[in-house]
């Protein structure tokens, strides 16, 4: 009978240890994120107030989106519109020639004009392919060695014209035309044994700082019907020696096709401080 006795207590705190158990695993701390229930205006509130004062209940997903948003470059699709007069003949010189000098100060828009128009051909269907160009001179200092491979080296100097090239179409668009060839950007020494044949827009930026033979180089790579745009500031060249902007100019005046536009100090968009620096550094 003890024995009896001692199965029967034994089998009742079995049973007391397994419902307490269950009740242990359907407490909130052991269910799993689909049992649990959303929490109320009210208990967030609730939460809210429990806070030590100066602490806030952050929405991670919302401000996931928020930063998205941030940093989602704007996107330009209007045509491109002048700022000032020379600007419009600017323009209106890049259309009707083959060839186009834009010559001036800085902050004048010779490189924003330039490239928007570019990318405004290469969406229309115009052209088929950008290419961007510069010579690799550093402005009065030496960076050293740069990491990576060619792209990633040139990427620091021709940064003016992504920016550019990211307003008028887009940042994604922009990546997608770089990794498909539609968009190149090298170093002006790269283009000696290439053809800019049909349907390419070629910008040479920075143009101040080239030697006349590098000049002579590029201005032979031009094939027929194609856009070539130089601009340059030959009073900021950062060489020694000849200038092979200024060399060029003198040499392809009055030649058919080929146009050469100044920009003056009263040009100058960028800002009003930039044109007193201008006028401060170099006084007529």
């Amino acid at each position: 009978m003890a024995k009896r006795s001692r199965s029967k207590r034994c089998a009742d705190q079995s049973r007391e240890q397994s419902n307490h158990h269950q009740h242990n695993y359907s407490d909130s701390r052991y269910s799993t994120p689909s049992s649990r229930a959303r929490p109320t205006r009210n208990s967030k509130n609730k939460r809210k107030n429990e806070l030590p004062a100066g602490a806030e209940i952050v929405d991670i997903a919302s401000r996931g989106r928020q930063l998205d948003t941030a940093y989602t470059p704007k996107h330009n699709s209007l045509p491109l519109q002048a700022k000032t007069p020379a600007q419009k003949t600017y323009i209106n010189a890049i259309k009707m020639n083959c060839l186009t000098f834009g010559l001036g100060p800085a902050g004048t828009g010779k490189s924003y004009c330039a490239g928007a128009l570019a990318a405004q051909a290469l969406q229309d269907g115009q052209i088929e392919q950008i290419i961007l160009t510069r010579p690799a001179v550093e402005a009065g200092e030496n960076l050293g060695f740069l990491p990576g491979d060619v792209d990633e080296k040139f990427s620091a100097y021709i940064d003016a014209f992504r920016d550019i090239l990211n307003e008028r179409l887009g940042a994604g668009t922009v990546n997608y035309l770089l990794r498909h060839g539609r968009i190149v950007a090298a170093p002006l020494a790269f283009m000696r044994g290439k053809t800019f044949n049909q349907n390419r827009f070629v910008i040479l930026d920075e143009a101040q700082n080239t030697t006349p033979s590098q000049m002579k180089m590029f201005l032979t790579r031009i094939g027929e019907e194609c856009k070539v745009v130089i601009n340059g500031d030959i009073k900021q060249s950062d060489i020694k020696g000849s200038n092979g902007l200024a060399d060029a100019v003198e040499r392809m005046r009055g030649i058919p096709d080929v146009a050469i536009h100044n920009f003056e100090r009263d040009d100058i968009v960028r800002s009003g401080l930039v044109r007193a620096v201008i006028d401060r550094y170099e006084p007529e």
